[in-house]
């Protein structure tokens, strides 16, 4: 075998920026989880990485940018599995609520050291109004991206378009997150197809007919 040939590919600027990235917010989940957000600086943050806070400023600019982003990048994975189950061919509806009521049960079971950080991070945030924009547009982003996945499903599907999806969208994720805070405070009170049946009784009024008769939404 030539030497090239057993030598590993040298990354790319890209690549390498990209890594360094993942590898901070790695670390910054750690020391976040460890230190709390107020505790944690960005030295422990970019020593944990094994970077300077040269390199850590180079990627984010403040230890706030980077917490933002730490909850993007997690909000946005889970909007992506929420989204390939709905997107999922050859599933049944029911198969799709039976798996989403699973991603519910695994993201309060499993993300429990992010739990109190996005509590503390809010009380933080609200007081400020430029981070509750970032925290306002970050769920604006993720309904926006959830509306066009159920308005794809529903042409699909041969169903009307004229629904009000962001609206739907909106409920749905306040649900999940909602059922997730609840289930870390009392497993009990969420069990494992309860987000699949309240997306199935939503779905249910948005199809029903109307009942409201002449001048009964003006009372």
């Amino acid at each position: 075998m030539k030497d090239d040939e057993s030598r590993p590919r040298r990354l790319t600027r890209a690549e390498t920026k990209a890594r360094t990235r993942a590898l901070l917010l790695e670390a910054a989940a750690q020391v976040f989880a460890r230190k709390g957000f107020a505790g944690a600086s960005v030295d422990d943050i970019a020593e944990s990485a094994g970077f300077s806070t040269g390199a850590l400023y180079s990627n984010f600019a403040s230890k706030d940018e980077l917490f933002v982003e730490l909850l993007s990048s997690r909000s946005s994975s889970r909007l992506t599995e929420a989204a390939t189950i709905v997107t999922g061919q050859g599933g049944s509806n029911e198969e799709a609520r039976t798996a989403l009521s699973r991603l519910v049960i695994d993201v309060a079971d499993e993300d429990m050291d992010l739990a109190p950080l996005q509590a503390e991070f809010w009380l933080y945030a609200i007081r400020r109004p430029e981070f509750q924009e970032r925290l306002a547009s970050q769920f604006r982003s993720n309904r926006d991206a959830l509306t066009g996945v159920l308005a794809d499903r529903a042409r699909d599907r041969g169903q009307s378009g004229d629904a009000p999806f962001d609206q739907v969208a909106t409920v749905l994720l306040a649900l999940f997150q909602g059922l997730v805070q609840l289930r870390r405070t009392d497993p009990a009170l969420v069990p494992e197809d309860l987000y699949g049946n309240a997306a199935r009784w939503l779905f249910a009024g948005l199809n029903a007919p109307s009942r409201t008769t002449p001048g009964e939404e003006e009372r």
